[in-house]
């Protein structure tokens, strides 16, 4: 079965980095988009990243972009997000996701925290 596993989150001070990674199974990985979507407390939840099946294309929120990077490696079955520039705001709840035959996927998530 479809499985997304989330790692890389913590605490960081404001203007640090830090590195989200999600390991994928259950599904051939490099056919598929990827995506990493956020949930702050009491907010909806937001797409922040997209990836396109061969790395072709990147897609990003406003609130990120020239922050954050996504990537992804073919091989190792792995999306990954980094970080840099971090703001309070930047706080919330950060999860992996895939579409796959017709049904959303998303992992565990991993908790982002942006404070002094």
């Amino acid at each position: 079965q479809v499985q997304l596993v989330e790692s890389g989150g913590g605490l960081v001070q404001p203007g640090g980095s830090l590195r989200l990674s999600c390991a994928a199974s259950g599904f051939t990985f490099s056919n598929y988009v990827m995506r990493w979507y956020r949930q702050a407390p009491g907010k909806e939840r937001e797409l922040v990243a997209t990836i396109g099946r061969s790395t072709d294309w990147t897609t990003y929120a406003d609130s990120v972009k020239g922050r954050f990077t996504i990537s992804r490696d073919n091989v190792k079955k792995t999306v990954s997000l980094q970080m840099n520039s971090l703001k309070p705001e930047d706080t919330a709840l950060y999860y992996c996701y895939v579409r796959y035959l017709g049904s959303d996927y998303w992992g565990q998530g991993t908790q982002v925290t942006v404070s002094s």
